[in-house]
């Protein structure tokens, strides 16, 4: 199944870094993901393919449970990239941190996905 980019970028942040659920995790991961896909972490390095992909993605989300991802303005596109910017925290609380995803894409899905921590706006 092929996604406009602002879509993989919403759901990777939701339901792929966002999902508590391991087995919705992973089947979002393998629809959006390309098989060879890699993820850039500024703190950690690379993850690649889509099996460490979901195994990050769940180490991270484990270690705060409750946050939620919530983009601060529309995804934006060009060519075959695109990126979100976005802040995490408790519901209800101000956001813990900020950062932006930047990925490419390749025939619908995730080929690279580089995350970048910002400054709380």
């Amino acid at each position: 199944m092929s996604h406009s980019i602002s879509t993989l970028l919403i759901r990777n942040l939701e339901d792929v870094f966002g999902e508590n659920d391991p087995a919705r995790r992973r089947a979002v991961v393998d629809e959006i993901f390309h098989e060879d896909a890699v993820f850039y972490d500024p703190n950690n390095g690379a993850y690649r393919g889509r099996d460490e992909i979901h195994r990050i993605a769940g180490v991270i989300k484990a270690t705060h449970p409750d946050f939620r991802y919530q983009p601060i303005a529309p995804p934006e596109e060009l060519g075959d990239a695109g990126r979100v910017r976005w802040v995490s925290g408790s519901p209800g609380k101000a956001p813990a941190y900020a950062g932006t995803d930047f990925i490419i894409a390749r025939d619908g899905r995730i080929a690279a996905l580089y995350l970048f921590f910002d400054k709380l706006p």
